[in-house]
């Protein structure tokens, strides 16, 4: 039984399991500077040191996975900040740092998360059929790299997702989906660019995903998505909250809940039955030694 299948059974028995932190803002907080268009992507190639060292602190307080720094590194984002050429490396260093991260802890039971998203910072959106040669081509790079699995972040509307989805899964790796969410002009729980978060989860449910997650989500929308994930997912669940202001695509650290208060927040999801925690934007080193204490 490998890393990958020795968790889900922890998982299945009760456990309760420990992800990391940011790590695009995190490498922002650290001072690796940001691509036009691709937000914090490029720190495999400018700063791997820097992105290396943000793994393996989230390792040494007791993080169990880590997503590697490849959320801004889809190729029309790339193609976006004239990095299109980078593509394959910044993918392959990305799950790579990770890894090495996790040989520097001597932490063999650390799983490496591949990252995967389809989010424009430029405003040009592809069309979902459009998404599934570079996801698919994305997926393949990260699992040649090493990684365990494949975390798709920041799925924000439903057809997109499902294309990204199955591409993904050709990879031959396990696929975890990460819904971000925000409340409509009724207070209903739907994805960032529309959809009810409800008809995600069933779509989701339909096609054997073995995890959700609610991240990249305000930590007050938490609840009301956990509510609608209690009636419309039968499976394990995760939560990954973020906590940040911007100015554009700058992050302002200046308001993030503190590690105290999520370590409260995150007690009462835990409560509900979450079984992976962890922290999104702004949430960094501080905030997982808070839920590890919680754990």
């Amino acid at each position: 039984m490998g890393r990958y299948d020795r968790l889900m059974d922890r998982i299945a028995k009760g456990d309760r399991i420990l992800i990391d932190g940011a790590t695009g803002t995190e490498i922002e907080r650290r001072g690796v500077p940001q691509l036009d268009n691709a937000w914090n992507g490029g720190g495999a190639l400018s700063h791997p040191e820097v992105l290396c060292g943000v793994h393996e602190d989230y390792i040494r307080e007791g993080a169990e996975i880590v997503i590697s720094n490849t959320f801004a590194t889809h190729r029309h984002a790339l193609c976006d900040a004239g990095m299109e050429h980078r593509f394959e490396f910044l993918n392959r260093r990305g799950v790579e740092l990770a890894i090495e991260a996790r040989e520097r802890a001597r932490a063999p039971e650390v799983l490496v998360a591949g990252g995967i998203s389809y989010w424009s910072w430029s405003g040009n959106w592809l069309e979902p059929k459009d998404l599934a040669t570079g996801a698919e081509e994305q997926a393949f790079i990260m699992a040649q790299a090493g990684a365990d699995l494949l975390m798709l972040e920041m799925m924000v509307d439903v057809d997109s997702l499902l294309v990204t989805l199955e591409a993904a899964r050709a990879s031959g790796l396990p696929v975890w989906v990460g819904l971000s969410c925000a409340p409509d002009e009724s207070g209903n729980m739907v994805l960032l660019r529309g959809g009810a978060l409800a008809d995600a989860l069933d779509v989701l449910n339909d096609r054997m995903v073995p995890v959700v997650c609610i991240m990249h989500t305000e930590v007050e929308d938490i609840d009301p998505c956990l509510d609608i994930v209690d009636d419309h997912w039968p499976g394990p669940v995760g939560v990954y909250a973020h906590s940040a202001q911007w100015e554009g695509q700058v992050c302002i650290f200046d308001d993030t809940i503190t590690p105290a208060e999520y370590a409260v927040r995150a007690r009462s999801w835990l409560g509900r039955g979450v079984r992976i925690i962890g922290g999104c934007c702004g949430l960094g080193v501080e905030h997982i030694q808070a839920l590890k204490r919680i754990l």
